[in-house]
């Protein structure tokens, strides 16, 4: 069994950033892909941004990209999502998820991870 544990939501300015944490707890996370994904109120879940077991690939949805860096340090189990240059669409809770066969690839498909965080809000605001 695998928990996910989210940190690091707020609130934020437009233009500003924010840094966002998964935990892996129960297994160590060195050879799970990991993805973020968001949703917003009224919308369906979407990817954000993945990451495959060993960091050497990365993939983002083309909204976030040159803006969000995924990244992980599984001497920590953490996986990082840090947002640059936030927009009022990025405002939604941020989920972390974890692929459950080890080595698997990165996916923009939520079905295809088997394990998820809690959530945490991110709004960006004036």
């Amino acid at each position: 069994q695998v928990y996910l544990v989210e940190s690091g939501g707020g609130l934020m300015q437009p233009g500003g950033s924010l840094r966002l944490s998964c935990a892996t707890f129960g297994r160590p996370s060195r050879t799970l892909a990991m993805g973020w994904f968001r949703q917003a109120p009224g919308k369906e879940r979407e990817f954000v941004a993945a990451i495959n077991w060993n960091g050497g690939t990365v993939d983002y949805a083309d909204s976030v990209k040159g803006r969000f860096t995924i990244s992980r340090d599984d001497a920590k189990n953490t996986v990082y999502l840090q947002m640059n240059s936030l927009q009022f669409e990025d405002t939604a809770v941020y989920y972390c998820a974890a692929r459950g066969a080890p080595f698997s690839a990165p996916s923009h498909r939520p079905h295809e991870y088997f394990y998820w965080g809690q959530g945490t809000q991110v709004t960006v605001s004036s």
